[in-house]
């Protein structure tokens, strides 16, 4: 049986899980992934642009694809934002880590997410981040094992005590 030694990050657009992945990563010693890229280099087009040409539902089909073809250890893991819509890819990369929610308030959302940004759904006007951020809330919730309010800069400080609370939940869950 594998271990779950991976830590995958959840959340919304521009929630750092990317700037936090990559922290993170290098702090623990991890291998960091962002499965954005790994979808674009399968479909060799940026996310933008699979939304823009093929539409959101072909989107999320790629990366449940990808998402379930995912097989590594010991590493960090940073998930699109709609990962979470495929109920079978989280449970497979929850069988291979601990899943880490980056939670931010709506208002810090809209603050870090700019229209001009390239973000996928979150660009897509019949996809206003609101209504976004409510929908998939409570599917975050869900699968998370360890919730982080990520409202803030990050700091070496935050980090550092992300790390303790990963160590602690690893330890106290026996999962390692």
């Amino acid at each position: 049986m594998k271990t779950r030694s991976n830590l995958v990050l959840i959340g919304m657009p521009g929630c750092g899980k990317s700037t936090l992945g990559r922290r993170l990563a290098a702090m623990r010693g991890l291998r960091f992934i962002d499965t954005d890229k790994l979808i674009e280099a399968d479909q060799n087009l940026p996310i933008q642009q699979i939304v823009n040409l093929r539409g959101v539902a072909y989107l999320r089909e790629v990366e449940a694809s990808v998402l379930n073809r995912l097989d590594v250890q010991n590493s960090i893991i940073a998930t699109g934002g709609s990962a979470v819509y495929s109920q079978i890819a989280m449970q497979h990369l929850a069988e291979q880590g601990v899943c880490i929610y980056l939670e931010i308030s709506l208002a810090t959302l809209m603050r870090r997410v700019k229209p001009s940004q390239n973000r996928g759904l979150a660009k897509l006007p019949q996809h206003p981040l609101p209504r976004l951020y409510y929908e998939r809330l409570p599917l975050y919730q869900a699968v998370a094992d360890i919730t982080v309010n990520n409202n803030w800069p990050l700091t070496a400080v935050r980090l550092s005590i992300l790390n303790r609370r990963i160590n602690d939940y690893i330890k106290h869950t026996s999962i390692n």
